[in-house]
């Protein structure tokens, strides 16, 4: 067993659970009519409800003495502070000094990060105000149109959730599109539509090396000289947000437009830097602060509340109780508001590549689950989908709702209908239907005898279901600056209880490597006879019925 599962406080969760593991938030509820009040706060502009959860004041003081246990205050300390805590890469975590507002410094290896990050940030501005202004326009000295951003992963997710998640707040004249597979139906489908002497494509790589990213960079590049003709103009149309100088300018890029970011910015983490370029463009300057703004709102918060009203803490170590204690290996995000659509798929990436490792920090082995798989859309969507299995079936699935309680330009009664099945949505999974309360509607419905009894059991819905719920006013850029940094801060919280390095992803990488060498097979004539005897097949199906 692990050091972990064999500690104090993870022993004492587990007694703690078989002793309440039977009770029903029914009763919880019934017992304290306090419930709400001790089990909900707002903070940052974001109302948070956690009394529809399977604990007792004991249970959260126990999943607080887990995260004394696990050394969180310290390990807070030394992110924000500026250490190495990414161990397996030896580099520091600070996309929080990304949105640092205050004027106190912060040092990487001796040296105060923030003149750079805001020199950068300076030049993201005075770029998107000449942008949105139309002071910088394409080859014919028409002004921008579409904005085309070229990426993947995090260079992709952040800035597409953020500009569709606040299409409200952007600007009139200008469309986002946003292309990261090297499925080449996705580029070309989106350029056809596109006029070459208004588009403007920011091409996002860090090392300006990243396959998907270049590989249709050069697409889009040959699109571009197809129609323009003058190599020159390239210059006026892509820029990119790089820290390879060199590669940027053989592209023919002009290295005025490179916008730089640190490796101390993980790539999930990102949208903070540089590549939330785009953002600055569509949002404006004013719009873009106020998300940052939002973000270091909650990391202030994170920073300097006391666990028991710290936002981020609470929602890590509901999950950790969960994840570990009830063997909930799945997690539904569920935004009732139409715009955060992306939300969760944005989250995916940010909590499985973060915490989805089985190696703790110490190179051992965990024996325990750590990040749960994460999933979800558009709430009301899910109810006529998934729901069925969350109220009836056989796994617990904690669900995250989110919605706001202002809808701009959305006409009654559709606000109503939609705020009526959020809340109902809790109340039910919470609540269930018993067998009484069954046969009562069926006896009202005039079903009776054995009718009743065979359809009884179909219509019980047991309940217990646990779910968080997560309130804002309207959904401003800082409200959603906000949100967005309280599951960054949630995810390290459940990082440092399991001792997992949240900030590598060596996962991915052989995926990558394998791809390489099978894409020499691909073009390589005969069979190709060098792998396992499922991938060779493959291949050679493929490479016989591929069209010539």
């Amino acid at each position: 067993m692990s050091k972990l599962t064999t500690s104090p406080a993870w022993q004492a969760l587990a007694a703690h659970h078989r002793e309440i593991a039977h009770l029903h938030m029914r009763d919880l509820f019934q017992q304290d009519p306090q419930r709400f009040e001790k089990f909900s706060f707002e903070s940052g502009g974001l109302f948070f409800d956690y009394s529809k959860n399977r604990v007792t004041e004991q249970t959260m003081q126990l999943l607080f003495d887990l995260a004394r246990q696990s050394g969180l205050a310290e390990r807070i300390e030394q992110m924000f502070s500026g250490e190495k805590i990414n161990a397996t890469e030896n580099r520091a975590v600070l996309h929080t000094a990304l949105r640092n507002l205050d004027k106190n410094p912060v040092r990487v290896d001796g040296d105060d990060v923030m003149p750079k990050v805001n020199a950068v940030k300076e030049k993201i501005f005075q770029f998107s105000d000449q942008i949105r202004s139309g002071e910088r326009v394409g080859y014919t000295g028409r002004p921008f149109t579409d904005i085309v951003n070229i990426g993947i992963g995090g260079s992709d997710l952040g800035p597409l959730m953020v500009c569709n998640a606040l299409k409200n707040y952007g600007h009139e004249r200008l469309r986002m599109h946003f292309i990261s597979t090297v499925d080449g139906d996705q580029i070309v489908s989106t350029l056809k539509h596109l006029n070459p002497e208004t588009t403007l494509f920011i091409v996002a790589s860090k090392t300006f090396t990243t396959q998907e990213t270049i590989t249709n960079a050069r697409t889009a590049r040959k699109w571009f000289l197809d129609r323009v003709g003058n190599e020159t103009h390239i210059a006026k149309h892509f820029v990119a947000v790089s820290t390879n100088a060199k590669a940027v300018a053989e592209f023919g890029i002009d290295t005025a437009n490179m916008f730089e970011f640190w490796d101390w910015v993980g790539g999930r983490y990102s949208l903070w830097s540089a590549i939330g370029l785009p953002i600055a463009i569509y949002l404006g300057k004013h719009d873009y602060q106020d998300l940052l703004h939002g973000a270091y709102t909650m990391d202030e918060h994170f920073k300097n509340k006391p666990f028991e009203h710290n936002l981020p803490v609470i929602m890590g170590l509901l999950g950790v109780w969960y994840i570990n204690f009830f063997d909930a290996t799945t997690h539904l995000v569920s935004p009732y508001n139409q715009a955060l659509q992306r939300f969760p798929a944005y989250l995916q990436q940010l909590d499985m590549e973060s915490n989805g490792k089985s190696i703790d920090l110490d190179g051992e082995r965990v024996d325990y689950h750590t990040s749960p798989v994460v999933w979800g859309d558009a709430g009301i969507n899910g109810q006529h989908a998934y729901y069925q299995m969350l109220h009836q079936g056989s796994q617990i699935v904690p669900v995250d709702f989110i919605a706001s309680i202002e809808h701009p330009e959305i006409p009654e009664p559709h606000s109503t209908i939609l705020m009526a099945n959020f809340f109902a949505q809790t109340e039910a999974f919470m609540r269930g239907k018993t067998a009484a309360e069954v046969r009562a509607e069926l006896d009202k419905a005039g079903i009776t005898g054995p009718a009743q009894d065979a359809l009884v059991p179909h219509k019980i819905f047991e309940g217990n279901r646990p779910t968080n719920t997560i309130l804002m006013q309207r959904l401003t850029p800082r409200r959603l600056g906000a949100l967005i940094a309280l599951y960054e801060h949630k995810i390290f919280v459940q990082g440092t209880v399991w001792n997992v390095n949240s900030y590598d992803q060596w996962g991915v990488e052989l995926g990558k490597q394998l791809a390489r060498t099978i894409e020499h097979d691909l073009t390589t004539p005969g069979l190709t006879q060098t792998h396992d005897a499922s991938t060779n097949g493959l291949i050679n199906y493929y490479k016989r019925n591929v069209p010539r």
